[in-house]
């Protein structure tokens, strides 16, 4: 029975999954921050092999099992970030195993596509969007948030709620029930002390406090409304760039939804949809709703030249229950 590895590393947890030839799940393992930019590159290299032993011990085989092996990592960002990580992989001696690695957004990805191809917009703390064609040609964003302009993510929802609570204050612009509610959400006294607070480090407002904007704009108010908004349009401009960028403007593919911001608010990716559906009609949201390391698995056995269509289905479920079920040993 051949096996194939998935791998997803990221800046707070890290998974390893591994499953058979017929898409059966067979070992999962986790740990905690995995990427260079986290724990550097002697950390990324001991929490990849301890992952990686995890899952080969709780599937009850050896390295030379697996024959397929697809990696994504968190902070490989850049083409001279790609030999670091090659040493990675190598560090683990898969001698049978056919690899492939990318940033860790494109194992959502291949996860979330019922093609195994289309556009992935990460919103969580931050923000990211990447996409594949059928051939395998990427596009992307910097990956980099506001310092070169990519919004929507919870950290940039909280900023703009506090320009407009500023704006509110100094009567540049309306008022707004986020006021109290982020006075509230810092334990300050008022407005004035929210500010005095926040610029002298006695508060912070960090991206956790990113539902209470969503709480304040199911109260109807208009300026929570529209920074809902706002974050749905500036995710869809991610999106957008990536379709542009692949040629997919006549396309029908998937735009996978990655990131507990969508949980928020139907607004968010209703306004999503429309900025994308303008440019690409053909475009269909869709959930994440598979652990991301099931993409790396999917890459593996691509490597091998396995038709993944069939085997996602088992490959999904069961791992899903793996994942659920309390570890033992």
């Amino acid at each position: 029975m051949r096996y194939f590895l998935g791998v997803d590393i990221g800046n707070t947890k890290s998974h390893a999954l591994v499953a058979d030839e017929n898409g059966r799940a067979a070992g999962f393992g986790q740990s905690g921050p995995g990427s260079w930019e986290a724990v550097g590159w002697s950390g990324a290299r001991e929490v990849l092999c301890d992952i990686t032993e995890q899952v080969l011990y709780r599937a009850g085989i050896t390295k030379s099992d697996i024959y397929g092996a697809g990696f994504g990592f968190a902070g490989y960002d850049w083409p001279e970030d790609r030999p670091g990580h090659e040493q990675l992989v190598h560090a683990l001696k898969l001698d049978n195993a056919r690899t492939v690695f990318g940033n860790d957004t494109l194992v959502g990805l291949v996860a979330g596509s019922t093609s195994g191809w289309g556009v992935v917009v990460v919103a969580g703390t931050s923000n990211n969007c990447r996409g594949w064609d059928r051939d395998g040609l990427e596009g992307r964003v910097t990956g980099q948030g506001t310092w070169f302009g990519e919004y929507g993510g919870a950290s940039e929802i909280i900023r703009k709620a506090i320009q407009a609570v500023a704006l509110a204050w100094t009567q540049r612009g309306p008022q707004t029930a986020l006021s109290q509610a982020l006075v509230e959400a810092a334990g300050a006294t008022d407005v004035a002390d929210l500010f005095a607070g926040l610029v002298r480090n006695r508060y912070d407002l960090s991206a956790s406090v990113a539902p209470v904007v969503f709480e304040v704009a199911a109260k109807e108010d208009v300026v929570a409304q529209e920074i809902i908004l706002w974050a749905g349009r500036e995710l869809g401009s991610l999106a957008n760039g990536v379709i542009r960028q692949l040629h997919f403007e006549n396309e029908t593919f998937d735009v996978v939804l990655s990131g507990s911001l969508y949980q928020g608010s139907s607004a968010l990716k209703e306004e999503m949809r429309k900025a994308i559906q303008a440019v690409a009609p053909g475009a269909r949201l869709v959930h994440l709703k598979a652990p991301p390391v099931i993409g790396g698995v999917l890459l593996g056995m691509e490597q091998v030249g396995l038709e993944t269509t069939q085997l996602r289905p088992t490959l999904v479920q069961t791992a899903n229950e793996l994942i659920q079920r309390p570890v033992t040993a």
